[in-house]
């Protein structure tokens, strides 16, 4: 048998008489463990929330602050391994000893290491029932003095536990964002910063933005190319901070698609709706969502799952997934929540839609819930009704009345100004001067986005009030004449563009009243040479839909374009080309322009997307530039077959006008390059498209009229006639070689009717089934929408149309509405001069 060692003898023996001097030290010294190892062991073999809490009952007394820290971190561990639907919080809160807990982790949290005292934060967050809980108050005070030691990877983790509180403007995120920028340089841990990217983008400067976006391209490679969760922070930074950055989109579009398998619906909802705000186009991903997404439909069986589903798949669904999506949430229709309907809603509209059996049960879900909507989630619905063509008194009575009840108390510009919108859509718009009065207060905050909606509702009032006192109408002009003062104010008072474009960016051209409109142009020109690489993309997105035609500005685009093609993605090159199409300009330098940004998109021809490769192709047909490489790239078997299954992803809207813009641009080719041999195959299509023609407005069918007699009968004109290529004059005569008019004969066409083609399509064309010395004459009545907005100058595809015509044999008459409605033809007989002369060459003595 051993013996015991004499220094254990001896250390026992003082034990004892320590225990006999001093009997409570003893059993402080009895219960309190030399390491707190042994505690968090037996805390990590606990397997239920119940074990805890008996755990943090038997050794309250002696849990140190590290132990604290391990009981918090159990109780969320064990959270996290269940499912929503298993999820216990209330319970755990509500416990007696988690009230010990929270106590015990008040007491000590001075006491805990930077680490847990964080850790300590979020989970108290998750478990918080109380919006101001005093220790998280308390933690956030501690963790804000400390703040400078924090590495990045615990200050992104403290940033996260800020914005759960929704903390994004405070200065406690402000001094994160301070230490953020320090140390970008030395910075290295790319999941941490866009952590804190995300969490700090509301208050950052455009330049440290820029900073941000450099340094995550420079990390990007960096990281593992399964990291999901990174990519898709960092597509949230540039939606938070509205910039579709293009290189760092592919990177993380790439990543999405290297890792399908881990995507379930949550993030393939969360990145599609990204893609959709940042209107980032990504045939593959939405191919593979679309699959994926359809393989779910018999999984989803949950009124909450399956709406989801129902909003993420349909607007991208094809035909059959459609009516499958449809059918199954009628029969859940009943059970929706009030939030399920509006999501349902805005699909609906986004899928174009128009289901009645459907909609009547959506919408008798949200007349249930509608006095619990918010400001915006009634515009939305609004908006969506309006769009569905929903028509119902009393459900459009008490949106109205709601939406009226939130403006008089409503002092934000913005919530005024989408109120006011959401009021302008129902019928009967009409706001009392109560309303006027609450728009006329917020005026003097109002940016330019807000005094543009504004602009839009009170025009579509002063249309809609004729039914009303003059004196209704007259205020309203007054307000017009206010929002236009208020909307000059601002512009003037810009002193750079950067700081402009923050108010113009969401503004569309095309709805700005017409002075304000000038008075922006105005401004732009005068910050011309601040138009660079980075703002070249949107200043020119900004003059397409203002039809609005500034030399000075196009040409400046031009140069940058032609200057600075490195630094501009291909993937953008349409929106700087679509301006000079939509107007009809060409740029001093302009084959240089038009060849420097096709070359810089050859070796991208495989991967763009397809809807985008038929616009940049049909827009610069427009401008009669055709490269030869870029069209055959769209005119091959392979990639029409891509077109076609992105064609079936589209709303039927645009899956239409994308199909009749490569029309446009096939019968393009065929006139003006008949030399690359391309088949013209749009016979059926153009039928089927043409079948509505036929039908005059007013001052068509008076020129019908007029022309019959300039013309000396109804048989020597032709009315709403198509040629070869499908192209719709408004109206055909015929002169013979001394210029006496040609009748047609019996098959004149009747008003409204789809008429003959006077010739076969694919046949020479030029003096076709003509006598000798004849010549046929194409007359096109062009109003307000075929020239530019401040100039009487003609727009892209009016230019290309009287190319073709005469390319087919006519001689082109182009009737300006200016010039037909000018005083100087205000009457009959000045018009039938007119048209003499036009027709003719005659000029009356």
């Amino acid at each position: 048998m051993k013996k015991t060692p004499v220094f254990l003898d001896s250390l026992v023996t003082d034990m004892l008489r320590l225990r006999a001097i001093c009997p409570f030290s003893w059993r402080v010294f009895q219960f309190r463990p030399i390491s707190c190892e042994p505690l968090i062991i037996q805390m990590n073999k606990c397997t239920d929330e119940e074990q805890i809490f008996d755990f943090i009952e038997r050794n309250k007394a002696i849990l140190s602050e590290k132990q604290v820290g391990c009981a918090f971190d159990m109780l969320w561990k064990l959270q996290k391994q269940k499912t929503s639907l298993l999820k216990n919080f209330e319970d755990v809160r509500d416990h007696p000893q988690f009230l010990t807990l929270h106590n015990l982790a008040t007491n000590k949290f001075k006491l805990m290491n930077d680490d847990t005292l964080v850790n300590v934060l979020h989970i108290t967050q998750q478990f918080a029932g109380e919006s101001h809980d005093p220790l998280v108050e308390a933690l956030v005070t501690e963790a804000w003095r400390r703040l400078e030691r924090f590495d990045i990877k615990l200050l992104s983790e403290f940033s996260s536990c800020l914005a759960d509180q929704h903390l994004y403007f405070s200065p406690l995120m402000g001094k994160i964002a301070d230490i953020v920028h320090r140390n970008l340089e030395t910075t290295q841990d790319l999941s941490s910063l866009s952590v804190l990217m995300v969490n700090i983008s509301s208050l950052i400067s455009r330049h440290f933005q820029q900073q941000l976006v450099n340094k995550t391209e420079l990390l990007f490679d960096t990281i593992d190319s399964s990291e999901v969760n990174v990519a898709t922070r960092i597509t949230r930074f540039l939606r938070n901070i509205k910039y579709c950055y293009q290189p760092l989109l592919e990177k993380c579009n790439n990543v999405f698609l290297s890792n399908v398998d881990q995507l379930d619906l949550d993030s393939i909802s969360k990145i599609l709706r990204l893609y959709k705000f940042l209107q980032f186009n990504s045939f593959e991903f939405i191919m593979m969502a679309k699959k994926k997404l359809t393989e779910m439909i018999p999984l989803c069986n949950h009124p909450a799952s399956f709406v989801k589903l129902f909003v993420t798949l349909g607007p991208i669904a094809g035909p059959e997934e459609k009516k499958q999506l449809k059918s199954t949430l009628l029969l859940m229709s009943e059970d929706l929540t009030g939030e399920q309907a509006l999501a349902v809603l805005r699909a609906m509209e986004d899928m174009e839609s128009r289901n009645s059996h459907l909609i009547k049960r959506v919408t008798s879900v949200l007349h249930k819930h509608l006095d619990s909507y918010k400001p915006l989630e009634l515009l939305k619905i609004t908006q969506a009704l309006t769009f569905l063509h929903f028509q119902r008194k009393e459900f459009s009575a008490k949106l109205r009345e709601l939406l009226l009840s939130y403006l008089k108390i409503s002092f934000i510009p913005t919530e005024v100004s989408f109120l006011v919108y959401a009021i302008s859509l129902l019928p009967s718009p009409h706001l009392d001067e109560v309303g006027i009065s609450r728009i006329e207060a917020v005026l003097p905050q109002c940016d330019l986005n807000n005094l543009s909606s504004f602009a839009t509702s009170v025009l579509r009032w002063i249309q809609c009030d004729h039914m009303y006192l003059d004196s209704i109408t007259g205020k309203q002009l007054k307000l017009l004449q206010k929002l236009d003062h208020y909307g000059r104010q601002r512009l003037q008072h810009s002193n750079s563009l950067d700081l402009l474009w923050e108010e113009l960016k969401y503004v569309r051209g095309n709805t700005f009243p017409e002075s304000l409109l000038e008075e922006t142009i105005a401004t732009l020109q005068h910050f011309v040479d601040e138009i660079n690489y980075i703002n070249v993309v949107e200043i020119a997105s900004f003059i397409s839909n203002t039809d609005y035609l500034s030399t000075l500005l196009l040409d400046r685009i031009a140069s940058v374009a032609v200057q600075q093609i490195e630094k501009i993605h291909p993937f953008t090159i349409l929106a700087i080309i679509l301006p000079f199409s939509t107007l009809n300009y060409d740029p001093p330098q302009r084959d240089e322009f038009f060849g420097t940004c096709v070359q810089h998109l050859n070796s991208y021809l495989g991967i763009l997307d397809p809807l985008m490769l038929v616009y940049l192709g049909f827009s610069l047909a427009t401008l009669q530039y055709f490269p030869e490489d870029l069209l055959k790239s769209i005119f091959n078997i392979e990639f029409l077959s891509r077109l076609d299954s992105q064609l079936e992803i589209l709303s039927s809207s645009l899956s239409a006008r994308v199909q009749f813009h490569l029309m446009e641009l096939n019968r393009s080719i065929c006139l003006e390059c008949p030399e690359f041999q391309i088949p013209w195959f749009h016979d059926r299509f153009c039928q089927q498209y043409n079948k509505g023609i036929g039908v005059m407005n007013g001052a068509q069918q008076q020129i019908y009229k007029m022309l019959a007699e300039v013309l000396g009968g109804i048989n020597c004109v032709k009315a709403s006639v198509l040629t070869p290529y499908y192209h719709t004059v408004d109206f055909e005569c015929i002169l013979d070689k001394r210029k006496k008019p040609l009748p047609y004969g019996s098959h004149n066409t009747a008003l409204g009717q789809l008429p003959e083609m006077p010739w076969e399509p694919n046949t020479e064309i030029v003096g076709s089934r003509l006598p000798p010395g004849a010549e046929r004459i194409a007359l096109e009545f062009l109003d307000s929408k075929s020239f530019c907005r401040n100039i009487p100058h003609m727009k892209g595809k009016f230019a290309m149309k009287k190319r073709h015509l005469e390319i087919l044999g006519y001689r082109v008459i182009q009737i300006s509405q200016f010039e037909w409605n000018s005083m100087a033809l205000s009457t009959k007989d000045a018009r039938m001069d007119y048209l003499r002369e036009r027709i003719f060459g005659e000029v009356k003595s």
